[in-house]
């Protein structure tokens, strides 16, 4: 896939998710104890041999730039192609763009830049593990104008908001796999089948969408586009099924069961076994437990100090759990700091929280406590 280009479109700040993103893109999102959301794109791109990547920034994005560095982490920091961090020009998308149209539209030039006849575009929220050259094969064979890649929709485990600003599609694929309706955010979807926001198909077609997207005042790539493409059938969308782990962050909820998710073994092993996941590292000790530590069913990340008891979590690296202390059910980022005697149950600490000795917080799972970042309770 040497001919094919990356665009990564990260999602702004949600109100969905509240503390988490007030200082960060959904795309920034801490996950699995080591992990960002985007690094699960970007190791899918890279793994299918894309080379040039780009990045389009909105508000809130210098959590991700910090992250992201050079690209060296994915070995995107080459002379030719790499990784292109696309931040908002001052006035345009500096508190987030109306939609990834808008976002294509102020980044035409890099577009034009790029040699790649192909271009993969992928939304920031999703978090999957896959290669794309059997969907660009597809692609190819079929001769189609866009390719779509699709996964079968679960209420269960796709929670969603409706004040969410990249709304959600559900289409109707028939046996060749073209894609014959589209539907933007239905209360009750016809079908089955929800995008997954990966989108293939010439740079050149791009280009051209996303100029007379400007010219109409249109924003959004399914509703304004392809959505209006399917039901006049003058283009050609295929749609690519993914039967793989596949979840939409876009909610508190789902944030939360996401990470609850890969304490069973069978999915961190769908979602980490095929394909490597990068990330950017962070030279840290072991992790150290204690005498009179215990942990249970837990993802405990390399220089956390357990003294206490830690059930059925996700720790973060550097974070301390003082003795006697019992933690249940809960995320607790980066350097938090958990003091002797504290009782949490279903709670999520964003990055340098502490809780002082004797702190108590309990909460159901399916309203999780969140607690932003630099809080000390």
């Amino acid at each position: 896939m040497k001919d094919v280009m990356g665009i990564l479109y990260t999602s702004r700040s949600e109100l969905s998710l509240r503390e988490l993103t007030a200082n960060r893109s959904v795309a920034a999102l801490p996950v699995a104890a080591r992990y960002r959301l985007v690094d699960f794109l970007l190791s899918s791109l890279v793994n299918s041999g894309v080379r040039n990547v780009g990045v389009m920034m909105q508000g809130n994005y210098h959590s991700l730039m910090d992250h992201l560095e050079t690209g060296k982490a994915w070995d995107l920091h080459t002379r030719n192609n790499g990784l292109f961090i696309l931040p908002p020009r001052v006035g345009e998308g500096a508190n987030g763009y109306v939609g990834v149209m808008d976002a294509l539209r102020a980044n035409l030039e890099y577009l034009r830049r790029s040699k790649q006849e192909f271009v993969l575009l992928m939304g920031g929220r999703m978090v999957f593990n896959t290669c794309f050259n059997d969907m660009f094969k597809q692609h190819i064979e079929n001769n189609a104008d866009v390719t779509v890649m699709y996964t079968k929709y679960d209420p269960i485990t796709f929670d969603y908001s409706s004040s969410s600003r990249d709304p959600r599609a559900f289409v109707n694929v028939n046996d060749e796999g073209v894609v014959t309706d589209m539907e933007i955010n239905p209360n009750a979807a016809s079908y089955s089948n929800i995008l997954m926001d990966v989108v293939l198909m010439k740079r050149t077609l791009l280009m051209h969408l996303a100029d007379q997207a400007f010219s109409h005042g249109l924003h959004d790539m399914n509703r304004d586009i392809l959505q209006e493409y399917v039901k006049s059938g003058m283009m050609r969308v295929m749609g690519y099924p993914f039967n793989g782990y596949c979840r939409r962050i876009e909610t508190i909820k789902s944030y939360y069961r996401m990470n609850m998710d890969l304490l069973d073994a069978n999915v961190r092993k769908e979602l980490f076994s095929v394909n490597p996941v990068f990330t950017k590292t962070r030279d840290d000790a072991p992790a150290k437990y204690l005498p009179g530590a215990k942990v249970t069913n837990s993802l405990i990340a390399d220089g956390c100090v357990i003294e206490g008891t830690v059930e059925n979590c996700v720790l973060f690296r550097g974070t301390h759990i003082a003795r006697g202390a019992h933690i249940k059910g809960s995320i607790i980022m980066q350097d938090g700091d958990v003091g002797a005697g504290v009782e949490l149950e279903n709670v999520i600490l964003d990055k340098d929280v502490t809780i002082l000795s004797g702190g108590r917080l309990i909460s159901e799972k399916q309203y999780p406590i969140v607690i932003g970042k630099n809080v000390t309770l």
